[in-house]
Formats: structure tokens, sequence, C-alpha cells
């Protein structure tokens, strides 16, 4: 059988080369499709046991058998389109003012911000720009997701999430997260929530370009029940 698999970050620089079709054997599973690849960058132990897989745009197991015709996304840990319930992946530059006046309405009582900007630096070395890339269809379902529990989770009455795609230079926003509520405690709750599991559980991937070299950044784990299916 032949399934597409999609790889991002780090992976992209391990194979450069872009796979559009992979012959499995019948019977196949993940891990199969995992130790086809770990075989050819075994020397990368670590980011193996860090791996998350997705077939068909929905987490996987180990155990998950393949079919004909699966898409296969593999992703590393990950670092943080058209406006749709406030949630967005977008190429063009974040207009925070706006959105944020947009998101206001008469019953709320606050509005908290995490407005992440691009630094000048990472542990002393000068950053000239990043550049990040996401699974799309994935990464957009995933936030929605997050902004439907963020809702259910704290009495807060919206979200707005939106996260910048490309090339993005010093000082401009890559993520933009505001919670709106008719009080303070649970819009600061909310938005603590949603920027820390976005960063755990979206695949999204960032580059870091300095004036001595790029290097993928080291991304947050992903949860326990995601990642590692080599290690288990």
């Amino acid at each position: 059988m032949h399934v597409r698999v999609l790889l991002f970050g780090v992976l992209r620089d391990l194979f450069p080369e872009p796979i559009e079709s992979l012959e499995m054997p019948a019977g196949a599973t993940v891990a199969t499709l995992l130790d086809h690849f770990r075989v050819r960058a075994s020397q990368h132990g670590n980011l193996w046991q860090s791996l998350a897989v997705a077939v068909n745009q929905q987490y996987a197991a180990l155990s998950h058998p393949l079919a004909e015709g699966d898409e296969v996304a593999l992703l590393p840990p990950v670092s943080g389109g058209n406006l749709s319930s406030h949630v967005a992946l977008v190429r063009d530059p974040i207009q925070a003012g706006f959105l944020i006046s947009k998101l206001k309405a008469g019953e709320d009582g606050a509005v908290v911000v995490f407005d992440g900007i691009v630094r000048n630096n990472t542990h002393g070395r000068r950053t000239l720009f990043l550049l990040y890339e996401a699974y799309e269809e994935m990464a957009l379902k995933q936030m929605q997701s997050l902004a439907h529990e963020a809702l259910s989770r704290f009495p807060i009455r919206d979200v707005l999430l939106v996260h910048r795609l490309g090339k993005l230079e010093v000082g401009e926003t890559s993520v933009l997260i505001a919670v709106a509520s008719p009080h303070r405690p649970a819009a600061f709750d909310a938005c603590r929530w949603l920027i820390d599991t976005l960063k755990k559980s979206v695949p999204i991937w960032k580059k870091e370009y300095f004036e001595d070299g790029a290097v993928w950044a080291d991304g947050e784990p992903f949860p326990p029940e995601l990642r590692g299916p080599l290690a288990q």
C-alpha cells in the first residue's frame, strides 16, 4: 500500500527530498513507518523519542494501522488564513490593536492579552529574523479545539487566537491571544492555559536565523499521551 508522508520542522532538513508517496507492507502501523525513517537518521535518537504522529490530521498511537492513501504527518516538538470565529493562521502582520478592539463587548470587565513578539536575540546570539511553518490544516483544527475547550473550562465570554506563519522580523507579533471575560481572574487563567497548551500541542515550528547560522528552535515536548511512540 502507499501512504503520503508529511515532514515538518527539523525533519525537513534531515530528509530534504519531498516524499509524495511511500510504499508500506500490508499490515503496516505507525511504528512500521517510523522505523523506516529512524534507521535513516538513527543518530538523532532523542528526536525520534519525542515525535508525535498524525494520521489524516488526527494524533495516532504506535499501534495505529495504516491504510491505502493515508496522510501521515511526522511532528517534531512544536515551537507556537482567514479569520474564522477569532481563530486564524495568517501570513500578513497581525494587527493586535484592531483585533482586540473587535473582541471587546459591553459585558466584559476584562480583556487579558498575550502578545508574543520576535526578540532580537536568543541566548546572546543576535537574531536576524524567524521563519514559522505549520501543518496548517491540523494546526487550525487544534487551535479551534483549544478555543472551544477554553470556553468550556473557564467562565469567560470569548477567545481570540491568531498565529503568524512565514518570515517574521524582530518586533513583529508571532502569536496573539486575547480572552474576554466579565471578571479578570478567569481571563488571566484562560490566557495562560491557552498559550501554554498551544506551545505543547499545536503543530507549528520556528526556525531562527542568526548572524552565524540558522537552527530549528527546540520545542516543548508533546504531552505524554501524544508523544514518544518509539519510546514505548
